[in-house]
């Protein structure tokens, strides 16, 4: 895996899809409210991650590549601090346009010091983007797209990834002989018709084939349901504690174990694997290598609290 992971740096891949922030206020319970019965929490202190399409481009970074963004951002100042946290991470802004009729998307999340979560608020405007943001966005794949080698559709839901936009990214892709891969959602599950890989959960899947995923039978053939359904040439289902299963084209299938030790939060591991996966695949790696090195990462990833990232040298001290 190492030669891979060498391979890796300056590659770029281009994100197309629903950037967030993800705040955290933290602090100590020790009591409940007399005034109701929940938690009150002593404020200690407050970080900021990046969350979405944004986390799935740090996480580029992170694994040595380049990584342009395409996404919306409101005309606020979460939308200012969107594009500063991404400029000081080398992610490339370029792409992103600017709504002063929607928020940046953002999550905040109320968190003990031991890192339970006692609460959560969306900020959020989830309404598809249309007229001229939606042309806006589309110009964006179009120019920046000469330059990737590889193509992610990152959806979270939240408005960006529109019918028109998901069209143009697989396009882009297509034009240009590189790789597009998508991070799905089930009700859009029809606008990713073209591409190269989708990478659902094993919820995701369950919900487009209609079938209970409890073995690896039941995986094998959901693969091959959802990519009758969406089009795709090729599927990898991940499936938490029980690893990951792969259905390239009509040959290849393979299942891959899960490798986490230890699980602390499974937030973001989507995000690290389809980055690890695109990354792969834009340096010249075959789907199943690119999967084994996406199944490395995430086993990495969920060891840490929050949207988190990998980088190379966390890897090849896995692999050691």
């Amino acid at each position: 895996m190492t030669p891979l992971l060498d391979r890796l740096s300056n590659k770029t891949v281009l994100i197309v899809g629903d950037l967030m922030l993800d705040q955290f206020v933290i602090g100590s319970v020790d009591r409940i409210s007399p005034e109701a019965p929940v938690p009150i929490v002593r404020f200690d202190h407050e970080t900021w991650r990046l969350g979405g399409a944004a986390n799935v481009a740090n996480n580029i970074v992170a694994l040595g590549g380049r990584a342009e963004a395409v996404g919306v951002v409101g005309g606020d100042s979460d939308g200012s601090r969107m594009l500063a946290e991404m400029a000081k991470r080398s992610i490339g802004t370029q792409g992103i346009v600017s709504d002063s009729a929607r928020c940046t998307t953002r999550k905040l999340r109320v968190v003990t010091t031991r890192n339970q979560q006692v609460a959560r608020i969306d900020y959020e405007h989830d309404r598809e983007i249309e007229t001229e943001i939606e042309s806006a966005v589309v110009r964006k794949i179009q120019d920046l797209a000469t330059s990737a080698h590889a193509i992610v559709i990152s959806d979270y839901l939240k408005g960006v990834i529109s019918r028109g936009v998901a069209a143009a990214a697989i396009a882009a892709a297509r034009a240009r002989g590189i790789p597009v891969l998508v991070d799905p959602k089930v009700p859009h599950v029809e606008y990713y018709a073209g591409a190269t890989v989708i990478t659902p959960n094993h919820h995701e899947a369950e919900a487009v084939t209609h079938m209970r995923i409890r073995s690896t039978e039941d995986a094998r053939e959901a693969a091959r349901r959802f990519r009758e359904r969406a089009g795709s040439d090729a599927v990898l289902i991940t499936r938490g504690e029980h690893g990951m299963w792969l259905l390239d084209g009509d040959r290849t299938e393979i299942e891959l174990p899960a490798e986490a030790r230890e699980v602390a939060d499974v937030t973001g591991a989507g995000d690290t694997v389809i980055s690890a996966l695109a990354l792969a695949v834009a340096a010249g790696a075959t789907l199943s290598d690119a999967a084994r090195l996406a199944n490395r990462a995430a086993g990495i990833v969920v060891g840490k609290f929050g949207p988190a990232t990998v980088t190379v040298d966390e890897m090849k001290r896995a692999e050691a």
